[in-house]
């Protein structure tokens, strides 16, 4: 297939996985549509809420040509049963969509987070996590979307691949579950205050081995799934390739950004942020920043989440790695980088 007969729809186009990828794809020749309930500046977007199912399917009349979908829209609950149904209808409504208007589907990518392997319900994962690992008891939302396309794929033209990045960092702004920028607005707030960079989580998170997915390296190993025949119906772990502590993460980051560091001091962030409000909209007006709402600007609670985990999150990617997708990349250097980017494109000062 030539690449200009590649047309992607990229569900989920406003957030830090869906950016990054409709920028790769872009490059590579494809034309790429955004899907979301509003346009995405700079790029093709079809405007639909995914949980109506009537609006999506008039939506998607107009993307007959379709042959890849990459699915990372998300819509979260903290009731699991809820969640879990309804990003399960919201991925139907799409392939309903598509279906009825013939589109020339070829293969799904989907992302799924670390939640497959059970990190969210309190116990200790089996590290490294392979794709292999028996699951836990749902609901899970990603369990969920599987099961539909593994049930819809055996009898339709098209298949799927599971990509499973954890932590992703990169450049994208307005959408919740960016680490990068959760550190970088956390470091500047910490300089405007006069206290030194402490690490506003557990101990044991501090100490724990993590890691983080690049942006720019899901999105190119999203094109290589899309890509690869020999991947349809795989599931593949997708991060830097390395692990870190945060214990030694954070001296690296306050190293970059010119701050003094000093030991942990737990915080709920969600809680304790709630009252900067003024000072961020002080800091974007003293440096011309795009977004002086700091509420709209940072998910103070998916900060909890990554700072809170205090055992080990190690995936094992030597199957993607096998499969033919090599690429790594220092985890220092991504987090850095992403932190680096938002300050140019002035979202961080």
């Amino acid at each position: 297939m030539a690449e200009h007969d590649k047309v992607a729809l990229v569900a989920g186009a406003h957030g830090i996985i869906g950016g990054a990828l409709a920028d790769e794809l872009r490059g590579r020749g494809w034309r790429v549509r955004g899907l979301g309930r509003r346009p995405v500046p700079g790029l093709e977007t079809i405007t639909a809420d995914l949980a109506d199912a009537g609006g999506t399917a008039a939506a998607l009349r107009e993307a007959a040509d379709t042959t890849h979908v990459f699915y990372a829209a998300l819509a979260p609950d903290p009731d699991l049963a809820t969640e879990a149904a309804r990003n399960a209808a919201m991925l139907d409504n799409l392939l309903d969509g598509l279906e009825a208007a013939g589109s020339a589907l070829r293969r799904v990518v989907i992302y799924q987070g670390f939640k497959i392997y059970g990190i969210h319900l309190g116990a200790r994962v089996r590290t490294p996590a392979r794709e292999s690992d028996p699951p836990h008891m749902p609901p899970n939302l990603y369990m969920a979307q599987e099961d539909i396309l593994r049930a819809r794929s055996a009898r339709a033209a098209w298949d799927y691949v599971a990509l499973r990045p954890d932590v992703v960092a990169g450049d994208a702004w307005g959408n919740p579950m960016n680490i990068a920028l959760v550190i970088g607005a956390f470091a500047e707030l910490s300089r405007a205050l006069g206290v030194p960079l402490r690490f506003p989580g557990t101990e044991a998170a501090y100490g724990a081995l993590a890691q983080i997915t690049d942006a720019g390296l899901l999105a190119r190993a999203s094109a290589w799934a899309a890509e690869t025949e020999r991947a349809g119906g795989e599931a593949f772990n997708v991060t830097n390739g390395d692990v870190f502590r945060w214990e030694r993460m954070w001296e690296d980051v306050a190293g970059a950004l010119d701050l003094p560091v000093a030991p942990p001091v737990p915080l709920t962030l969600a809680r304790h942020m709630a009252d900067k409000g003024p000072l961020w909209r002080e800091i974007a007006g003293r440096h011309g920043l795009v977004e002086p709402d700091l509420a709209r600007l940072v998910g103070w609670g998916f900060g909890d989440f990554v700072f809170r985990t205090g055992s080990d999150v190690i995936s094992d990617v030597g199957k993607i790695h096998r499969f033919g997708f090599t690429e790594r990349m220092p985890s220092t250097d991504s987090l850095l980088g992403a932190i680096a980017s938002l300050k140019a494109k002035r979202v961080l000062p």
